[in-house]
């Protein structure tokens, strides 16, 4: 594992900041104008002291007995995230969950694109699906350079998915959404985050069996 160059934020606290813009987005719908870090915390599942050293990554921006302005912070934390421009995206392999993923509306609330979706399955090419069509897997690195797409989501079975990750790479993206079942290979320069349902269930499985136990109070970390 590469060392973390000073000011890069780590990986944990990214994963929560965007727990905690999450929160701020339904406060700023709330008409939220002020919270303060025990509020927030509490409403995101984190202690405030770990809340207040994750916003430190991110410079000055609470005032004492005040608290933080929730639309500047939201901003500041979705400036941080790289969410102030909208990425561009592909989805490959439309089956159950593809289907279910393409039809997610919560990526495109928060700056996500989808430009294509791809199968290769000749029976499928040209259903509709959203406010597009499956398109054929042959046109990927076409879709994938004109509309300069950066982030691939792989819904495929395990075996295909690494063959669709190197078309994926050669063609332009960098960053991997991969909900296959299999472990991807990439260069140093690619980022991957994997997505295995059945291994969440099976943590689940193990926190029920300790409750049943009487070995712990059950309590887990978001994955979301």
């Amino acid at each position: 594992m590469s060392e973390r160059r000073p000011g890069e934020i780590p990986e944990a606290t990214v994963a929560r900041l965007a727990v905690y813009l999450r929160v701020l987005t339904g406060l700023v719908d709330a008409s939220t104008v002020t919270v303060s870090s025990e509020e927030l915390a509490t409403i995101a599942g984190v202690n405030s002291a770990k809340l207040r050293k994750d916003l430190s990554y991110l410079g000055s921006i609470g005032t004492r007995g005040v608290g933080y302005d929730v639309t500047v912070l939201r901003e500041k934390i979705a400036s941080s995230l790289g969410l102030t421009q909208r990425r561009t995206c592909v989805l490959v392999g439309i089956g159950n969950l593809g289907h279910a993923l393409a039809g997610y509306s919560g990526f495109s609330s928060r700056g996500f694109t989808f430009v294509g979706y791809f199968d290769a399955d000749p029976a499928r090419v040209g259903e509709p699906i959203v406010d597009s069509r499956i398109r054929d897997i042959a046109e990927l690195e076409l879709v994938v350079k004109s509309h300069g797409v950066s982030i691939g989501v792989i819904a495929t079975p395990a075996e295909a998915a690494q063959t669709v990750c190197e078309r994926l790479v050669d063609a332009g993206v960098t960053s991997i959404l991969n909900f296959a079942p299999s472990v991807l290979t990439v260069p140093d320069n690619v980022d991957v985050r994997k997505v295995d349902l059945a291994a969440e269930m099976q943590i689940l499985s193990f926190h029920e069996h300790r409750k049943s136990r009487g070995l712990g109070n059950g309590l887990v970390e978001s994955v979301g």
